[in-house]
């Protein structure tokens, strides 16, 4: 008969499901961390009368929430537990755009623990690149297709910071 290893132990949940310090091995009974997001800039190819405007502008999706906080977002949502980040940017756009989207590159992470007023977040933000016109789905209850100066009002969370980001570094790579 092998030996338990108390070492292995210790970062396992015990009997009645509570988290294990994975140092010393006691109940941790007040352990929060923030939840892991991403976010989802979905740039449409051009090629349709709304995916560029009068100024060669690439159009961008945005979402109108159907849920709290209410106002126009930034596709994204949280990360499933076993997922990774690139899968979940895919399957948040796909869920609330019904576009199939192609990863380009992440923009950045955003943590203020005040960006999300119903608990702390960190975002991972994608850039991406999508072809036809988003269908809202999921907790999205509109889908359109805006530009830099055309950004709707209110926006939700930081994604306004987020948009400011995304037009200052990306567009002044073309």
């Amino acid at each position: 008969m092998t030996e338990k290893n108390p070492k292995s132990q210790k970062s396992r949940q015990n009997k009645n499901n509570s988290l294990l310090c994975p140092h010393c091995g006691k109940v941790v009974k007040n352990y929060r961390n923030p939840f892991p997001t991403v976010d989802i800039i979905i740039e449409i190819e051009p090629g349709s009368d709304i995916s560029v405007n009068r100024k060669g502008e690439c159009g961008i999706v945005l979402i109108k929430r159907k849920n709290p906080p209410f106002g126009w977002a930034i596709p994204g949502g949280f990360v499933d537990y076993g997922e990774s980040l690139e899968n979940a940017a895919v399957r948040e756009a796909r869920e609330e755009t019904s576009l199939e989207v192609e990863l380009l590159y992440q923009l950045g992470a955003y943590s203020d623990p005040q960006r999300d007023p119903r608990h702390h977040t960190i975002s991972v933000v994608f850039v991406s690149r999508a072809k036809g016109s988003p269908k809202a789905a999921d907790d999205a209850m509109d889908a359109g297709i805006f530009y830099r100066n055309s950004i709707p009002y209110p926006v939700a969370f930081d994604h306004r910071k987020i948009l400011e980001d995304y037009f200052e570094k990306c567009l002044s790579r073309s």
